[in-house]
């Protein structure tokens, strides 16, 4: 008699935590992140390692990492998870993608200076999909991207972003967001159009958390220009950042997608004079696979086109 081998079948939603591990490098983080135990996720990574016949992963002092098998197995992860996405894309482009609903998470930035006209636009677009917006940074954007919590993810490339490499996404390119510098209306350097940021070296420092974006890109731009900012005040807010400028409380970095939140403020706004101005580079995101579902497809070239629109065809109009 033949023998028939045991099908091989595994939850999908342990994936899922196994792939969030990888992201978050701690069963403490993955938890946090998943809105689960660190007894949960263990749980879950023990019944996969199960399933599968393999261990998944190994103690590295308290904590454990990741085994070769398991990244073998996450590599297939990512083309299963593409492959069910080209899936539901198949089926919305079999309605023809008229109906539904799309969540998009986007930076703070991002809902200020370019949902708004993103938003009408799709209104007339996809007049019976509903959109719906939540603000959110990576690395918890992109978990909700993967939970399905949200279609689309508005980022810009900083550390906590992924790497373009990552398989699991499928990127739009939008624009480059230029940073300028706030000052008081009164500051010293208020007259001058243009100004090298290492004259500001001395200056007290209004910057976002480290781990925000907000943060991480100022601190990157001071240390480009070859100091550390002495930070006063830590603000992720862009409107109450610019409240502290316009009282004097330090200079600031303040990108134009943001203009919404600091046009009304008296504050004074300075290019750099050091070469190529500090810059952000603003993308979208989906899930591998979902590019092909007309509804995303639709939102996906309504972000593009609204960004050329934002920056002038591709150079950010000036201020």
């Amino acid at each position: 008699m033949e023998q028939v081998s045991e099908p091989f079948t595994i939850d999908l939603r342990r994936l899922t935590v196994l792939r969030e591990l990888q992201r978050r490098g701690s069963l403490a983080r993955t938890a946090k992140a998943l809105h689960l135990t660190p007894s949960a996720v263990s749980q879950q990574i023990a019944a996969l390692a199960r399933e599968t016949g393999v261990p998944l992963t190994e103690k590295d002092g308290r904590g454990v990492r990741l085994t070769g098998q398991a990244r073998v197995l996450l590599a297939h992860a990512d083309a299963i998870a593409a492959q069910l996405e080209r899936a539901r894309a198949d089926l919305g482009a079999y309605g023809e993608g008229g109906r539904g609903s799309v969540t998009i998470g986007c930076l703070s930035s991002g809902i200020l200076g370019l949902l708004p006209g993103v938003l009408r636009a799709l209104a007339d677009r996809l007049p019976q999909v509903r959109v719906d917006v939540v603000e959110s940074e990576p690395p918890d954007l992109f978990t909700a991207l993967d939970a399905g919590q949200v279609d689309v993810a508005v980022a810009v490339h900083f550390a906590a972003a992924p790497p373009h490499t990552d398989a699991r996404y499928s990127r739009t390119e939008l624009f480059t967001d230029v940073m300028d510098i706030a000052v008081p209306a009164g500051h010293r350097l208020a007259g001058r159009d243009r100004v090298a940021l290492r004259e500001l070296a001395a200056e007290a420092w209004i910057v976002g958390d480290a781990r925000s974006c907000v943060g991480a890109v100022a601190r990157s731009v001071c240390a480009a220009a070859g100091f550390t900012p002495d930070i006063r005040h830590a603000v992720n807010d862009w409107g109450a950042l610019a409240a502290l400028v316009e009282a004097g409380q330090g200079v600031a970095l303040v990108p134009r997608l943001a203009r919404p939140a600091y046009a009304h403020r008296d504050l004074a706004l300075l290019t750099t004079d050091d070469g190529t101005p500090p810059s952000r580079h603003v993308f979208a995101a989906v899930r591998t696979g979902a590019e092909g579902d007309p509804v995303l497809a639709t939102v996906l070239d309504q972000l593009r086109l609204s960004g050329l629109e934002l920056t002038g065809g591709g150079q950010q109009r000036a201020l």
